[in-house]
């Protein structure tokens, strides 16, 4: 869930991860609001996602496990680790905009997407196509393992186990550094 044009499609947050995802995503439309007031509806939707959620899951903390403290830990981690290579990348982008003398509308112009939906981009609210970040890697000359986060998240990592285990292939595995959390640049 990375995409606020998909937000109106969601019916329910399904897990601790989508709700670290939906608190993040919820700050940095707070801020996008102000500049782009079409964004509201979608900031309503998301806190009414996120207190659904919060309601059904954390209100009663005689059912909280140990276990579901946990997955909220876990997911906080990688939500933060997600959080700090969007604002590198942010950061790196910037950068190289200013060293050629561009403007986030310049890169908008190159893209084909209008200012506010830069800004989207950029601040990790929207989601770059592989297109664009393939364009800003040519154009911009910035490597792309600083663009695409390559980390897996532990949905995938576990799938992507069980996979290997299915079509039992033994040279094909997951490093300890892929399985760590902390692998997450």
């Amino acid at each position: 869930m990375l995409n606020i044009r998909d937000i109106k499609n969601i019916q329910k947050l399904d897990s601790e991860y989508d709700l670290q995802k939906a608190l993040l995503l919820d700050r940095k439309l707070r801020l996008l609001v102000k500049d782009n007031a079409s964004l509201k509806p979608i900031r309503t939707k998301l806190r009414g996602l996120i207190q659904e959620y919060e309601e059904q899951e954390w209100s009663n903390s005689d059912f909280i496990s140990d276990q579901q403290v946990k997955e909220a830990d876990i997911a906080e981690q990688l939500v933060e680790f997600e959080r700090r290579f969007v604002q590198r990348r942010k950061n790196i982008i910037r950068k190289r905009l200013k060293s050629y003398e561009m403007t986030q509308q310049d890169l908008g112009v190159l893209l084909g997407h209008n200012k506010s939906y830069i800004s989207e981009l950029i601040n990790g609210v929207s989601k770059f196509s592989l297109k664009d970040l393939v364009v800003i890697h040519r154009v911009l000359k910035i490597d792309l393992l600083m663009l695409v986060p390559t980390f897996l998240q532990d949905e995938t990592k576990e799938r992507i186990k069980k996979s290997i285990a299915k079509i039992n292939k033994p040279k094909l595995k997951l490093s300890k550094e892929d399985l760590l959390i902390s692998s997450a640049r």
